[in-house]
C-alpha cells in the first residue's frame, strides 16, 4: 500500500486529492493546523465511511512554520509520495500580508524540501505552482518555459518555491516536480474567490436572500478548469518516477464578466442588474490575461482537461443552489429564526 502526505488537505486540491488516492489504494496522511473551529469540513464526508475511518486516512497537527515537526512527521511516516499543496493561497490578500504569505508559500516549501533531505528519504515530492507565476504575461498561451513575472507577493512566493523544487530536484537527485495550474474551480473553492464568490452569490439572490454582488476588475481573463481533474494531473505528475515540470490548463480564456454572466444566465436572471464595481477588491497591480497551454502534459502524462467553461460554471451554481436550499444555510444568511 502506498503511502502519501497531503499539505493543505483541508484545502479544494486537497479535499479532492484525497479523495482519489483513497480511491486509488493509497494510506493517506495529511497536515492540519491547529484551530479554534473546525476546519476540515471539506473532508468530513471521508470518516463517514467505516472502512476508511481510522484505517487508511489520517490527520497530523502540524504547520509550515515549523520545519522542526516537519521533520519528525516525514522521519515517522517515510511517505512515498508527498503533494505539497499546502500555502496562503489569496492572491488579493497576499497584498495585506505579504510576509507572512512569504513565510508560508516560500519559505514553507523550502523546509518541506530541506526536510525530505534530512530524512533521507526517496519521496517523491509534487510542488504546487501557479499560472499567477507568469502575472505579466510575456507570451500567449503560457508554457513551461514562458518567462515569470509575478504580480503580488503571492506569485512571487511561489516563483520562489518553483525554483526550489528545480533547485533541490538537480542539487540531491530528488524526484521533485511542480505542476503550473491555472485557475481550477469547484464546489469546493474558498468563498473568498471570486468565482465561488459569484456561484454563491447567485443562488442566494435567485433564492431572494442577497439583492447585489460587489466584485472588482471585470475585464481579467483567465483559464479556468475543474478541480478534481487537475488533481488527478498532480497524480499522474508524481507516477512518472522523474522529476519534471508540467503545465495543467484547458487552454481556454474567459473573463470575470463573462463567467458572472453565465452564471447569473443559468438561473434565468441578468447579472448586470445586480453586479456592482467595489474598488476595494482590485489588487494593486493586476493580472489581465493568463492562459495555459497544456501540450507537454497531454504528450507525456496523457493528460487533458474535459469539463468546460460553461460546463464548470453550472456545475458551481448547482452546488449552490442545492447548498441553499437546506435550512441551515439559510439561517446561517440570517434568514430564518
Amino acid at each position: 500500500m502506498k503511502k502519501a502526505l497531503i499539505t493543505g488537505i483541508t484545502g479544494q486540491d486537497g479535499s479532492y486529492l484525497a479523495d482519489l488516492l483513497l480511491e486509488k489504494g493509497y494510506e493517506v496522511h495529511g497536515i492540519i493546523r491547529r484551530a479554534s473551529t473546525f476546519n476540515t469540513a471539506r473532508i468530513d464526508h471521508l470518516y463517514a465511511d467505516p472502512h476508511i475511518n481510522g484505517v487508511r486516512m489520517f490527520l497530523h497537527y502540524g504547520d509550515l512554520s515549523d520545519s522542526v515537526n516537519l521533520v519528525k512527521l516525514l522521519y515517522e511516516l517515510k511517505p512515498d509520495e508527498i503533494y505539497h499543496l499546502g500555502a496562503q493561497s489569496h492572491v488579493r490578500v497576499s497584498f495585506d500580508i505579504p510576509e507572512y504569505t512569504s513565510d508560508v508559500t516560500a519559505v514553507g516549501t523550502i523546509r518541506i524540501l530541506e526536510a525530505i533531505r534530512e530524512a533521507g528519504l526517496r519521496s517523491r515530492f509534487y510542488q504546487a505552482s501557479s499560472s499567477e507565476m507568469f502575472g505579466k504575461a510575456q507570451q500567449v498561451p503560457q508554457t513551461e518555459k514562458t518567462p515569470f513575472w509575478p504580480r503580488s507577493p503571492y506569485g512571487v512566493a511561489k516563483v520562489f518555491s518553483f525554483w526550489a523544487t528545480v533547485n533541490y530536484r538537480e542539487s540531491y537527485g530528488l524526484c521533485a516536480s511542480n505542476g503550473i495550474l491555472f485557475n481550477h474551480e469547484s464546489p469546493r473553492r474558498g468563498e473568498t474567490f471570486v468565482t465561488r464568490k459569484i456561484s454563491r452569490a447567485v443562488a442566494a439572490i435567485k433564492r431572494g436572500l442577497q439583492k447585489e454582488l460587489f466584485l472588482g476588475n471585470l475585464d481579467a481573463k483567465r483559464d479556468w478548469g475543474y478541480a478534481p481533474e487537475y488533481v488527478e494531473g498532480m497524480w499522474r505528475i508524481l507516477q512518472l518516477g522523474e522529476g519534471n515540470d508540467f503545465v495543467l490548463a484547458t487552454g481556454e480564456t474567459h473573463t470575470v464578466h463573462e463567467f458572472a454572466e453565465a452564471a447569473f444566465s443559468h438561473v434565468d436572471l441578468d447579472w448586470k442588474e445586480f453586479v456592482k464595481h467595489d474598488p476595494r477588491y482590485e489588487r494593486p497591480a493586476e493580472v489581465e490575461h493568463l492562459v495555459g497551454d497544456a501540450s507537454k502534459a497531454k504528450k507525456i502524462l496523457n493528460w487533458e482537461p474535459t469539463v468546460r467553461f460553461h460546463e464548470l460554471v453550472r456545475i458551481m451554481v448547482d452546488a449552490d443552489m442545492e447548498l441553499l436550499s437546506h435550512r441551515t444555510p439559510r439561517k446561517h444568511l440570517g434568514k430564518l429564526p
